[in-house]
C-alpha cells in the first residue's frame, strides 16, 4: 500500500440501488472481456468513479466462489479508481470467471479498465446546446 492509494474502499464508491444499476445498463457502454462484461457510464460532472458488481449463481454455485470474484473486482477497482474517469462502472461476471485463477481475473479486469479510460464522457441530459441564433450573443436583461 502506498501513500497515494487509499487503504479503504469507501461506501460512497459502491453502486447499491437497483435503479443505479439500471441506469448504467441502459445508458452505459458495454465492454466485454474473457471473464467479465463491463458496463461503463462515464459522466463529466460526476464526483468520482463508482463500482457495482453482479456475480450470479450461474458463475459459481458456492458463495465462497462468488465472493472470491467480488473481492478481486473490488480490490482492482480500489487500486485503479483514481486513474478512472468519473462515472459508474458495473462488472458482470461470466461463468469463465469461476474457473480462472486470480492472476487471470486481475489481467482481464485491468484490460477492461484500460479500455474504459478511453471512453468519452456523456453529455448531461436536460442541457441544450446553444442554438446558432443565440451563439455569441450577450444575454439581455428585460
Amino acid at each position: 500500500m502506498t501513500a497515494t492509494t487509499p487503504s479503504r474502499f469507501p461506501r460512497r464508491a459502491h453502486l447499491r440501488a437497483s435503479a443505479e444499476f439500471q441506469v448504467v445498463f441502459g445508458e452505459g457502454k458495454r465492454i466485454s472481456g474473457a471473464c467479465f462484461r463491463l458496463h461503463a457510464r462515464v459522466v463529466a460532472d460526476a464526483t468520482a468513479a463508482r463500482v457495482g458488481v453482479a456475480v450470479s449463481k450461474r458463475v459459481d454455485k458456492t458463495a465462497v466462489g462468488r465472493n472470491r470474484v467480488r473481492r478481486q473486482i473490488h480490490e482492482i477497482f480500489r487500486l485503479q479508481r483514481a486513474r478512472l474517469p468519473s462515472g459508474d462502472f458495473v462488472f458482470v461476471a461470466k461463468p469463465e470467471a469461476a474457473r480462472a485463477n486470480n492472476a487471470a481475473l486481475r489481467a482481464d479486469l485491468l484490460s477492461l479498465l484500460d479500455r474504459a479510460r478511453t471512453l468519452k464522457p456523456m453529455t448531461v441530459p436536460g442541457t441544450m446546446p446553444p442554438s446558432a441564433a443565440t451563439a455569441g450573443r450577450e444575454p439581455t436583461d428585460p
